[in-house]
């Protein structure tokens, strides 16, 4: 498939959130293309991305579900993402909507695939996360369909959470907080999947349905699976530091953060974005989250 974007286009930034850090067994870039595994009605499916020079890009896919996944491609680079109306309030996000022309917030509209990494992410480090991650789609994720590199997996489907033993998840480093979240979702996944369809705040509503889904989950779901420009994901640890320190000179708590993305609504996420895009990060400074091994609990 040949597809040539009416928009300008950073394919790598586009496609990084949907990502879970150079390990992430769900998402790999070798030799300039991008390879990323989904869950599709169809399902289980490969796709392929490449951006050539002159802008036109390139997309195979394998598996049941390669057709939704090239039907999707359009939307998963930005092709639905409206910035109209959007005004930088601030000078170092119109200074970073100048630089990238090409950010665009895709939408996957695989609503699953973002929840079970988003809920593992709930209330531990980022290391401790993606190593559940990964562990989680080696041992019971489908290989991933097509010539894909080696140890591309498609993330856990639904079916395959709900068969996931007690000791298998303590395996793994998941707590029983976090597992029973993944439970409930996975028992009305296919209703979740509308969430996509309602999107905005309807949409993160119906997430938040689920035991053990709360704002900040809906809100990380609601970035992926459907690009929504206004989901920020209050109650994050690092968020409100970074927006604090770049937009006002020091960390802000969640109230603080509201507070000064409000001119930025509907569309607060996107000046989120730009931001974490420009390079803005926590301060290297104060108390961190430990680092805790729930396999050894």
């Amino acid at each position: 498939m040949r597809y040539r974007p009416e928009f300008p286009l950073d394919l790598g930034a586009v496609l990084a959130p949907h990502g879970r850090g150079k390990g992430d067994p769900c998402q790999r870039r070798e030799s300039g293309v991008t390879w990323l595994t989904g869950n599709t009605p169809d399902g289980p499916g490969t796709l392929a991305v490449r951006r050539f020079a002159d802008g036109e890009v390139e997309a195979q896919a394998w598996g049941p579900g390669a057709g939704r996944l090239l039907d999707g491609l359009p939307a998963l680079l930005g092709a639905r993402d409206d910035d109209r109306g959007f005004v930088a309030h601030h000078e170092v996000v119109a200074d970073a909507r100048h630089r990238m022309p090409g950010l665009r917030l895709g939408a996957s509209g695989r609503v699953w695939d973002a929840l079970v990494p988003a809920v593992l992410e709930q209330k531990v480090t980022g290391f401790e996360a993606r190593r559940s991650w990964r562990e989680l789609c080696r041992w019971f994720g489908a290989k991933a369909p097509g010539p894909a590199p080696a140890g591309l997996r498609v993330p856990p489907s639904p079916r395959a959470v709900l068969s996931i033993a007690d000791w298998e998840w303590h395996r793994a480093g998941v707590d029983l907080r976090r597992r029973r979240a993944l439970i409930f979702a996975a028992q009305v996944a296919h209703r979740l999947a509308g969430a996509s369809e309602l999107g905005g705040a309807e949409g993160r509503s119906l997430l938040r349905k689920v035991p053990g889904i709360g704002g900040w989950t809906a809100a990380e779901v609601a970035q992926r699976a459907w690009g929504d420009p206004d989901a920020v994901s209050f109650g994050d640890y690092h968020i409100p530091a970074v927006v604090g320190h770049a937009l006002v000179g020091e960390a802000l708590d969640d109230a603080g953060l509201a507070e000064v993305l409000a001119p930025y609504a509907p569309q607060r996420q996107r000046a989120v974005r730009y931001l974490l895009e420009a390079g803005f990060r926590r301060p290297r400074f104060g108390p961190r989250l430990p680092v805790r091994d729930y396999r050894a609990m």
